[in-house]
């Protein structure tokens, strides 16, 4: 198959945790993948496109921070300037800055809000206009648990991850009629890097409260994510996926 044939995903914080995860899975299904990432380029975003190729597809990689409008705007430019298309985009960048509102800095606040929300308006509001023009697209965004529960010590994540769920409702209105589907998924506690800080007391009062009694893996967020990407989920859209063990039901 030509490199033009392929369907493309952009996938944003594709290259560690459960973007990579996403990022693998998306390959395996025969996407080209455009990872984005935002620290600049070194030996691990250089191992995924190794991955992804290893896997029978193509990869680039773009330097990005998605909290920038024309930083989101320049991810979609050379993606359609590589590979010509964009099919499937996963918002997926994200950061924490946890702390109690009594003690939380306005810069943390902020922070969170600008790359986890406005980071997925960005996204979202500059591949639309590609998607609209091909008349089809998926539209992805990891929300999380806590944007539907809210959830002590995280008042920046939670409300960051609640408004994705807002945008992903209000977009999939206004672009269904174009053949655009605009999903999320709402990971429970998942091991990555970002949870290994979490203290064993935290684990373990979580761990008690999920009825399938174990942990996600990113591979979990990953399949659920190409479900949604695929034919198969045509028929679904403006849907949140809890991917969390049963722990919100």
């Amino acid at each position: 198959m030509d490199i033009i044939d392929k369907k493309v995903a952009v996938v944003t914080g594709g290259a560690k945790g459960i973007g990579k995860a996403i990022t693998f899975k998306l390959a395996e299904e025969g996407f080209n993948i455009v990872i984005n990432y935002r620290s600049s380029l070194n030996s691990s975003v250089e191992k995924v496109i190794d991955e992804v190729k290893k896997r029978g597809s193509e990869a680039i990689a773009v330097q990005g921070d998605v909290s920038i409008f024309e930083n989101a705007k320049n991810i979609m430019k050379q993606a359609v300037d590589t590979f010509g298309r964009i099919d499937v985009l996963v918002n997926n960048a994200g950061i924490t800055r946890d702390g109690l509102i009594l003690r939380m800095k306005e810069e943390d606040f902020d922070k969170v809000i600008e790359v986890n929300l406005k980071g997925t308006f960005n996204c979202i509001r500059h591949v639309s206009p590609i998607m609209l023009k091909q008349r089809s697209g998926k539209i992805i965004s990891i929300s999380s648990i806590v944007g539907v529960t809210g959830n002590a010590g995280q008042v920046n994540y939670s409300a960051a991850k609640a408004g994705i769920i807002g945008i992903t409702k209000s977009t999939a209105r206004e672009l269904a009629s174009r053949g655009i589907n605009v999903n999320a998924v709402a990971p429970g506690l998942i091991k990555t890097d970002m949870t290994e800080v979490l203290s064993d007391k935290v684990k373990n009062n979580t761990l008690n409260n999920i009825p399938l009694k174990r942990f996600g893996c990113a591979q979990d967020v990953a399949n659920v994510v190409a479900f949604l990407a695929s034919p198969s989920a045509d028929y679904i859209t403006g849907q949140v996926i809890n991917v969390d063990g049963g722990m919100v039901m």
